[in-house]
């Protein structure tokens, strides 16, 4: 079994890889653009992408979506051709605005999930961008097909089916994480199944593309074997050169043992996985006052929340990694050095 192209309408990606979005800060332009030129799609995450812009503590949402084109621009000026993406969560405030932002800048694919994109296929007319939503169930990959189907007689790109391994905000309860984990392949089936019937109607075919827990060649030939047509994959680039993250947050992920990798609880409203670091162990402990709030999430009170999701996610990425949160996927602690994106793609490629 060979690594076939991955074709997306008019995009043909050479390697059926696409390095997931990771917020905040950790994947931008630097790693997806070393991403899209190695043939895969390197995907920016638009979460809070403006952190350290001059003007993000005066007015964080402008300098977001100024960061947007920024990011896209400078990942384009190293791909080498390559197709370049954004990752918008649905729980971004003014995500309508976010989605805007990357159509005009020319992104080539928008990946959603955090919530279901509904709107999305609204909010991408009048651009070739292409969109994907990201789901854990069948049940959501449903709703939101029929729902687009019905609202927009649209149908998606590609479809990101995440699994209970991934790293950062999960679509599952911590009763199903704690469970049996092998039911996700039965769900990808499941899927690729159903999406038949869009297949038919719209005359494309609909890619689906695996994510969580895809670390080798055996993962990724497991993933093709129960039909799907490509991977994400996250954790791995993180210890790149290329990644943008600190040195000390991607050394958070090369000493974490298994036993450090752990569910928590986010603000987002979804369980998330991540390391054991000592601002995780302080949050388990009780509620961290918010002083300041970055406007990044539609449902967020800061007077309810346990603590400032921005806050910790910028302090790990700038390297304070005693008071910051570090998403990760579950298989992070088989990481042990700094390689390189193209190493990782000659590792992987078959």
């Amino acid at each position: 079994m060979n690594m076939k192209p991955l074709i997306i309408g008019d995009l043909k990606v050479r390697i059926p890889i696409i390095q997931g979005g990771m917020g905040v800060g950790i994947s931008r332009w630097r790693l997806a653009g070393s991403v899209a030129k190695e043939g895969g799609i390197g995907i920016i995450s638009t979460a809070q992408i403006g952190y350290d812009e001059p003007d993000f503590e005066k007015d964080p949402i402008k300098a977001n979506l100024k960061a947007i084109k920024k990011h896209i621009d400078l990942a384009r000026s190293i791909a080498d051709g390559g197709i370049v993406g954004v990752n918008i969560m649905v729980a971004t405030k003014q995500y309508e605005s976010y989605i805007k932002a990357a159509c005009m800048a020319g992104a080539d694919v928008i990946i959603s999930g955090a919530g279901l994109p509904i709107k999305l296929p609204d909010l991408v007319k009048g651009y070739n961008t292409k969109i994907a939503p990201i789901v854990s169930s069948l049940r959501a990959a449903s709703i939101i097909l029929k729902m687009w189907d019905k609202k927009y007689k649209r149908c998606a790109d590609f479809i990101v089916v995440e699994g209970p391994r991934a790293g950062g905000h999960l679509g599952f309860t911590k009763e199903q994480l704690a469970g049996d984990l092998s039911d996700f392949d039965t769900s990808i089936k499941d899927i690729k199944n159903y999406i038949k019937v869009f297949e038919e109607k719209y005359q494309r075919k609909i890619p689906v593309i695996v994510a969580g827990g895809i670390y080798d060649r055996n993962d990724i030939k497991h993933a093709l074997s129960l039909g799907a047509d490509g991977v994400q994959i996250s954790s791995r680039f993180v210890v790149t050169n290329e990644c943008d993250a600190s040195k000390e947050f991607k050394e958070a992920y090369i000493n974490a043992r298994k036993e450090d990798i752990v569910i928590i609880d986010s603000p987002v409203g979804m369980p998330g996985r991540a390391v054991l670091t000592p601002f995780v162990k302080k949050v388990a402990k009780g509620k961290l006052p918010v002083k300041k709030c970055f406007n990044c999430l539609e449902r967020c009170n800061p007077n309810e929340i346990p603590y400032c999701i921005t806050k910790a996610l910028i302090e790990a990425v700038k390297g304070n990694i005693d008071e910051g949160l570090v998403f990760c996927g579950d298989n992070t602690h088989r990481l042990n050095k700094i390689t390189t994106v193209k190493e990782i793609f000659e590792e992987l490629v078959f």
